[in-house]
């Protein structure tokens, strides 16, 4: 069964979210129309009647399918290894699922046990920051935290709107600024706020920014610097939102915005625009770092704790 809101924020009780057995089958089905192009690439090769373990040619194109559904080149000659390993590929669309889970890793959790915590979501531009973090923010509320969103994207004014439509809808506080302001201020004043109020969570967005303009990144590190000044400990979770259907660039901005700021988490965003989601494996495998959300879509029930074994049984086609 694919993992709850309880799970991903540490509460105790598996599954004790109130979300109805046809809900996470409506969100699965979507998942798994998402990342048809994947399976596609794969079919072929996953038919047992068409792979033979025994043939080199065999495994070179599925080498060939595994990197066209971005999974990338490391993580691929690694699936490549266990699979030759196992023996037994009778069933080697079970296999592969199995080896990709365990690729993907352990499920993550989002660190929210300070009080306040705070978390920062950066990304490169377009690739629905502000969404996400509006769909996050109501699902706190609905786990009984109290919740402030800021936003320190103040160089697109549009970003700020759409962000305190989402905080009112959740019933979270709103920490603005004027246009053009400094982004380290906001993210400043929201964790005062936060102690003021005794607020639970501060969740704050940046800016878009490419990973290789240098002193937007410089300007993104102030903010974690700034964060980490006013708060022992923060922030507690750096969230990087990825648009799938960017491919292999996705792990050059995980890479980058790493290093850059110390990522503990990523969310997988648009897998409903044609999207390769091998790229979830890449990320996972060759950096490290957990998928935490994964999103389907629009709607507030397209956004969703990433469940490896779900996500692997979906690219493959199994179930």
């Amino acid at each position: 069964m694919s993992r709850s809101w309880g799970e991903l924020l540490g509460e105790p009780g598996a599954h004790a979210d109130g979300e109805s057995d046809r809900e996470r089958t409506g969100f699965l089905s979507r998942l798994r129309d998402s990342l048809g192009r994947s399976r596609r690439a794969l079919g072929e090769q996953l038919a047992v009647a068409a792979f033979d373990p025994a043939d080199d040619e065999a495994w070179e194109r599925l080498e060939e399918a595994l990197i066209q559904a971005d999974v990338g080149v490391r993580a691929t000659a690694e699936l490549v290894r266990r699979l030759e390993a196992r023996g037994d590929l009778s069933d080697l669309n079970g296999a592969l699922a199995e080896e990709l889970t365990a690729l993907l890793g352990e499920p993550g959790t989002l660190a929210i046990s300070e009080q306040p915590s705070v978390i920062l979501v950066v990304g490169v531009n377009g690739t629905g920051k502000t969404t996400t973090i509006g769909k996050l923010a109501l699902k706190l509320r609905e786990h009984g935290h109290d919740v402030i969103v800021a936003a320190a994207d103040t160089f697109r004014a549009a970003a700020e709107e759409q962000l305190e439509i989402w905080a009112k809808r959740a019933g979270a506080d709103f920490v603005g600024a004027v246009r053009g302001g400094d982004p380290a201020a906001v993210a400043f004043d929201a964790i005062g706020a936060a102690g003021a109020r005794g607020r639970d969570v501060v969740v704050v967005d940046t800016a878009g920014r490419l990973q290789t303009q240098t002193n937007l990144m410089e300007e993104l590190a102030k903010v974690r610097r700034v964060i980490a000044s006013r708060l022992e400990g923060a922030p507690h979770e750096v969230l990087l939102v990825v648009d799938a259907t960017t491919g292999q660039n996705g792990l050059a901005q995980a890479r980058q915005f790493g290093e850059t700021v110390g990522v503990t988490g990523v969310a997988l965003t648009k897998l409903d625009g044609s999207a390769r989601g091998g790229i979830a494996v890449a990320i996972a495998y060759e950096l490290g770092l957990p998928v935490k959300l994964v999103g389907v879509g629009e709607g507030i029930d397209d956004l969703r704790p990433f469940d490896a074994g779900d996500f692997a049984r979906a690219l493959v086609g199994v179930g």
